[in-house]
């Protein structure tokens, strides 16, 4: 069986453009920056993992899935940003940080936001969907999607692993400094998501 390399180049281009492995950096360190060694390192892996069991859910029948939901990329889009609009609210006043038990830090870091809607948001799902939907059921555009989506995670789980040697560089006052800034860009990007979850609504009508 074939290798499709056009595919997997597209596939692995696409998502690094859109999951901005870089650009995850100052997010995670605002998340994560002032926890525990062992905290950190499980995250930076633990927020890949969750991203790729979900694009990989998606990929294999993220169609399906929206269709019998009905749900369309504009209420993903939507969602998604809501979701991190609230992220972004406590990132920017320190609220909901303090007090909380160490279970529910594990599931709001790495399952939401960082895996989703940050890794795994509407447009690596959409892209995927897209993806997946333009190889006409070839084994080898599919095993080339696979592997580009296995690339692309490797490639964050690293770049957020060793992100955090940071950290002893910015300090407890770095950190603080930096989760204001990343409130602010994640405000921004989740005000963008829903402006483009309107406009999707619009164009198909609704």
């Amino acid at each position: 069986m074939p290798f499709d390399v056009t595919v997997y180049t597209t596939t692995l281009i696409t998502l690094i453009v859109i999951m901005d492995p870089p650009g995850q950096i100052p997010l995670f360190l605002s998340l994560v920056g002032q926890r525990s060694p062992e905290y950190r390192r499980r995250a930076a892996w633990q927020a890949p993992l969750v991203s790729l069991l979900v694009i990989s859910v998606f990929a294999i029948g993220g169609k399906a899935i929206l269709n019998y939901l009905h749900i369309g990329i504009p209420a993903l889009q939507g969602a998604g940003g809501l979701l991190l609009l609230l992220v972004a609210l406590q990132l920017l006043t320190g609220l909901g940080n303090a007090g909380n038990p160490k279970a529910s830090d594990d599931v709001n870091v790495a399952l939401v936001p960082l895996g989703t809607p940050l890794l795994a948001g509407p447009g690596a799902i959409a892209a995927v969907i897209v993806q997946v939907s333009s190889v006409d059921g070839e084994a080898a555009g599919y095993l080339a999607i696979a592997a580009a989506i296995i690339s692309v995670h490797i490639v964050v789980m690293l770049v957020l692993r060793y992100s955090t040697v940071l950290i002893r560089v910015l300090g407890v006052g770095g950190i603080t400094l930096l989760a204001k800034i990343a409130g602010l860009l994640l405000a921004a990007i989740a005000v963008q998501l829903i402006a483009s979850s309107i406009m999707g609504f619009i164009a198909e009508g609704v």
